[in-house]
């Protein structure tokens, strides 16, 4: 069952706002997104008010959701302060000629806080039922994250660990495609969406609800609160890890997870090249500067061995991430080497530690999936 902007609306209507109006009527709805069954929008207020607007956004999402055909809706409030007249700054300090310091720039200094004031993260919850949830991220697309993301849950699952798997991966979700995984979920009775089992694993992604081709375009706020309810809103059940599948880069869904919910661990994934080096650099850093700690750095693509003859081709550079973590003082977990198999057997949506569990490739993936479970034993036990 379609489901129509019009028939949103009317469930809004029936929302009021703290101005005692109906929501529709109140001047702060972005544009409505509808795709199969997801409903998704924000809800735009003022700062100073932003307190009086949660309960409203609560209830328009469950209003939303009892709406026929909806399967979950991502409701985001956000809030701006609006522009006022402010004193004049004070004159920047001065270091010498011509060398002012009256602008910082924020990736070298924390916002100033006044004593008692929460921080951003002093809002992370744990998952209930989830002993530790953990980030498998890279500074840059393109190096194989979510084949690795998957094949380390596995290795994590071959433990003997209960895993789930959340593709959080909002511009580019690939977990379906790596799993073959076509179907949608369903909710429970708590109107939560159920994981889908697969390999021993419980799997969810934002790809299970859009079509493989539709063009992700997110604003800020609406990642925010699609990986918050991807997090919330998904019957995890009694997990040991949840592993978590970060879009690349440092920006809206990485400070999101770490404000949620209280990560036990993150790992870097790179090649072994200087340019994905640096962005990997930004990833651990970003990481570090928001309390998470780095359980490692793993090396994908390491090198290329022929299958025919078996000479060894360092295509991208060798031992490029190994150094960078012992330079920067974290572990390295492994080298995941380049080879038909892994990229092959990710594309039939069957990965490797299933398809040849016993093989040299799934041996890999299970020794870095032992060596996060021992640096996870005191949250594990």
């Amino acid at each position: 069952m379609s489901v129509s902007k019009q028939q949103v609306l009317d469930g809004l209507a029936k929302v009021a706002s703290p101005r005692g109006v109906p929501l529709v009527h109140a001047n702060v709805l972005s544009e409505i997104a509808i795709m199969d069954g997801k409903v998704m929008f924000s809800i735009n207020v003022d700062a100073a008010e932003a307190r009086a607007w949660e309960s409203v956004r609560a209830q328009a999402e469950t209003a939303v959701r009892a709406i026929p055909g909806v399967i979950g809706a991502m409701v985001a409030l956000t809030a701006e302060r609006k522009p006022s007249a402010a004193p004049a700054a004070p004159a920047p300090h001065r270091h010498g000629p011509g060398h002012s310091h009256g602008v910082q720039p924020v990736s070298a200094h924390r916002p100033h806080q006044p004593p008692g004031a929460p921080s951003a993260m002093s809002k992370q919850t744990e998952i209930p039922g989830v002993k530790a949830v953990i980030a498998v991220a890279s500074g840059k697309g393109g190096v194989g994250k979510s084949t690795t993301a998957l094949n380390v849950a596995l290795g994590l699952r071959d433990l003997g660990l209960k895993v789930g798997l959340l593709d959080a991966d909002i511009y580019g979700p690939s977990v379906p495609r790596l799993t073959g995984i076509n179907e949608k979920p369903v909710l429970d009775d708590e109107k939560k969406m159920i994981p889908i089992q697969r390999f021993g694993l419980a799997i969810m992604s934002i790809g299970f609800l859009v079509e493989e081709e539709t063009a992700m375009i997110w604003r800020g706020p609406m990642v925010m609160s699609a990986i918050t309810q991807m997090l919330r809103d998904v019957a995890w059940g009694q997990l040991d890890v949840l592993v978590v599948d970060m879009p690349p880069g440092t920006g809206d869904a990485q400070l999101t997870l770490a404000q949620n919910v209280p990560l036990k661990g993150a790992v870097i994934v790179s090649t072994p090249q200087d340019l994905a080096l640096i962005d990997a650099r930004r990833g651990l850093a970003m990481f570090t500067k928001v309390n998470v700690p780095v359980l490692g750095i793993i090396e994908n693509m390491s090198y290329f061995q022929c299958p025919e003859c078996g000479t060894r081709s360092d295509i991208f550079g060798h031992g490029g991430a190994r150094h960078e973590a012992e330079r920067l003082g974290v572990p390295f977990l492994g080298e995941v080497p380049l080879h038909m198999s892994i990229r092959a057997m990710s594309d039939a949506g069957t990965p490797v530690v299933v398809s040849e569990p016993n093989g040299p490739h799934a041996a890999v993936y299970q020794s870095i999936g032992k060596q996060i479970r021992d640096r996870l034993q005191a949250v594990l036990a």
